[in-house]
């Protein structure tokens, strides 16, 4: 039982993600709110970034996700900040991410 446990665990483990880019969309039909802005205070390390807080829909409304300092995957990433954008079917939310 146990083996068969183990083994039904990897299976499941090794299917991938769906990337993001591929992700259904989750369309709102409510404009989002104006952008909350947060004072942040001084960087905690060197070459760390802040990533600004955003409206996120909850199925209901949009909630306000503080910001936060995040280090950077390698040296010379740059950060693509997430924003909402507009389609004829509603606002959705792409996420941010980190290029180069």
């Amino acid at each position: 039982m146990k083996k068969l446990l183990l083994v039904a665990t990897a299976a499941i483990l090794s299917i991938p993600s769906i990337p993001s880019a591929l992700a259904q969309r989750v369309y709102v039909q409510i404009d989002p709110p104006h952008v909350i802005v947060e004072h942040h205070g001084p960087r905690p390390h060197r070459g760390w970034i802040w990533v600004d807080g955003h409206h996120q829909w909850d199925g209901h409304h949009y909630v306000w996700v503080h910001g936060y300092w995040i280090a950077p995957p390698h040296e010379h990433a740059v950060w693509v900040p997430g924003e909402w954008r507009h389609e004829p079917g509603g606002w959705f939310w792409v996420d941010g991410h980190w290029r180069g």
